[in-house]
């Protein structure tokens, strides 16, 4: 009977959990397709906000910059963070361990507005100094994002390079090869599936941050969470439904491709692993 209760009670706590998630992004689709110009009063069935959306140079103009911030600010801080993960877990004990730590993990318990602030206090004191920025827009916003991007991803390759064993990088080591190689044909393929995984999270993060943003950005530099944002303060409009929904169906695409593949990766070891069993 407690079985059959505590059974129950965990189905109801997941199905609660799973509406508290997916709810609003169903009404958030649903009202997309509201024929009325207030979002919260349905005016029977539309789909022009799509073409509003379509035809505002605006919202692709921010849709634009942050995807380009994004992948800019992914690609370096996946650089600069795995050089940080392979420091600090490859190298032992050096002078200077505990600031460096200290430096790496601030970014990820710092408020983002005190990081905010002390960046644009930064580009600032650079303007009056050296003459740069020019102005703050695509460059200011990128630097500002690898500033705690990077942290993350540090943090990711910290623990896939804990769980790693060495046993291939000492082989290689003592079969003559030097350390470069050593780290470019062992130790960075092993470390491949953390550093996508680092790629994509610092992806998400660039792609949603506001708080940093709002601080480093100028004039004319518009990132998408900005946009809507102001478009909220005015009053939000279908056509932000519209685009929210685009983006909901290119991450279920993903997911649903990702799945697949991993789905795929499993029959093909499941049908080695018999195949070599059977031999």
């Amino acid at each position: 009977m407690n079985n059959a209760r505590r059974s129950y009670f965990l189905i109801t706590t997941t199905c609660f959990g799973i509406a508290f998630l997916y709810v609003p992004m169903i009404l958030l689709v649903l009202y997309s397709f509201n024929k009325s110009r207030i979002v919260p009063v349905w005016g029977g069935f539309s789909t022009k906000w799509y073409g509003v959306l379509f035809e505002s140079e605006e919202v692709w103009e921010a849709v634009g910059l942050s995807l380009k911030v994004a992948t800019v600010n992914a690609t370096f801080a996946m650089l600069l963070g795995t050089l940080a993960g392979l420091a600090l877990v490859r190298f032992g004990r050096f002078r200077g361990r505990t600031l460096f730590t200290g430096m790496i993990t601030a970014p990820l318990v710092m408020p983002e507005v005190i990081t905010g602030l002390s960046l644009l206090l930064l580009f600032i004191t650079l303007k009056e100094f050296i003459g740069w920025p020019d102005q703050r827009g695509f460059t200011t916003i990128t630097i500002a994002h690898i500033t705690f991007s990077m942290a993350y991803v540090a943090v990711i390759i910290q623990s896939r390079l804990a769980g790693m064993a060495q046993d291939l990088e000492e082989a290689a080591q003592d079969l003559g090869a030097k350390p470069f190689r050593v780290l470019t044909d062992i130790t960075l393929p092993l470390l491949a599936p953390g550093m996508l995984a680092g790629w994509l999270l610092a992806f998400t993060l660039s792609l949603d941050d506001l708080i940093i943003a709002s601080f480093v950005t100028g004039p004319g530099a518009v990132t998408l969470p900005i946009l809507i944002y102001s478009r909220i303060r005015l009053g939000l409009r279908p056509d932000i439904n519209a685009l929210a929904t685009i983006i909901i169906l290119v991450v279920a695409i993903g997911v649903l491709v990702a799945a697949w593949i991993m789905f795929r990766q499993q029959k093909q070891r499941e049908l080695e692993l018999k195949m070599s069993e059977e031999a």
